[in-house]
């Protein structure tokens, strides 16, 4: 089976715990882009945090945002064509899960993405300013407990906070039978968005879009937001450092984000 596009999640995958693409990482990177196949990125992140390492690894692909809810074929960080795929929230969803939060969860940090922009409440906040750190990504202040008329379409909405509070956040929102899809990228990240946004709908938008074959395919992910991808791809390869239930679902495991596991991976299926 020869691989002609290959598919990866970011944090967790293809950075290490530093947040950081090693040498030997953007290397093996770049040689897929000189043999013409396409690593595409795809990840809960914005455009602009994903753009950005699209630059710092010198490859020019399509790239998957919010989890699948907004997908780029010719993505440029400074001037992005349309999206190929555009999918929203409910806003009266938002302003609900909002709400919910405000009355019920107060130490949790609500904010929202609509296309390339970060809305928060507090640019101040703590759990911002950390994120901020760890994606490179500006903060746009907003107000959410207005009237609403003037809220735009929005991709994702992450909720951060301590690990115990975020899992009663995610139980009540689950028991509540809250209409969208909802995961934790992380212990303190709580991800949410329409429940027709997922990673493997996006691939198979992408492989569609390039006439390439399922079977043609591989993926790269470290967490339970990436199962969906890791199924979907002719070859799901799980990063060493991912729960037992990723690992055991992937067709292969490869090394950890700090051990260079993209490079395993890649080399193990004949790639470079």
């Amino acid at each position: 089976m020869t691989i002609k596009m290959i598919f990866s999640d970011i944090d967790g995958t293809l950075l290490n715990s530093n947040h950081q693409i090693s040498p030997g990482t953007r290397n093996a990177v770049r040689k897929c882009s000189e043999k013409q196949i396409p690593f595409i990125l795809v990840s809960a992140r914005m455009p602009g945090a994903i753009m950005s390492l699209q630059k710092e690894l010198d490859i020019h692909a399509p790239i998957v945002s919010y989890g699948g809810a907004l997908v780029f074929r010719n993505p440029d960080i400074e001037n992005p064509d349309r999206p190929i795929r555009n999918i929203h929230l409910d806003p009266e969803l938002v302003r609900d899960i909002y709400q919910i939060i405000c009355k019920r969860f107060p130490s949790v940090c609500f904010s929202a993405y609509s296309l390339n922009e970060w809305l928060v409440p507090d640019s101040e906040n703590e759990w911002v300013v950390q994120e901020k750190m760890i994606t490179g990504t500006p903060a746009q202040a907003f107000h959410f407990d207005s009237s609403g008329k003037d809220l735009p379409p929005i991709n994702k909405i992450l909720c951060m906070g301590s690990p115990s509070i975020i899992d009663e956040l995610e139980n009540f929102l689950g028991k509540n039978d809250t209409a969208a899809s909802i995961y934790k990228s992380k212990p303190t990240y709580l991800e949410i968005t329409d429940r027709r946004a997922n990673k493997a709908a996006a691939l198979e938008l992408l492989i569609n879009d390039f006439q390439i074959g399922r079977e043609e395919t591989a993926a790269f992910g470290d967490n339970f937001n990436d199962l969906e991808m890791l199924r979907f791809a002719g070859v799901g390869i799980a990063m060493g450092n991912a729960p037992e239930a990723i690992r055991a679902s992937a067709n292969f495991v490869t090394r950890s984000n700090d051990q260079d596991g993209i490079v395993r991976g890649l080399e193990k299926f004949g790639v470079i």
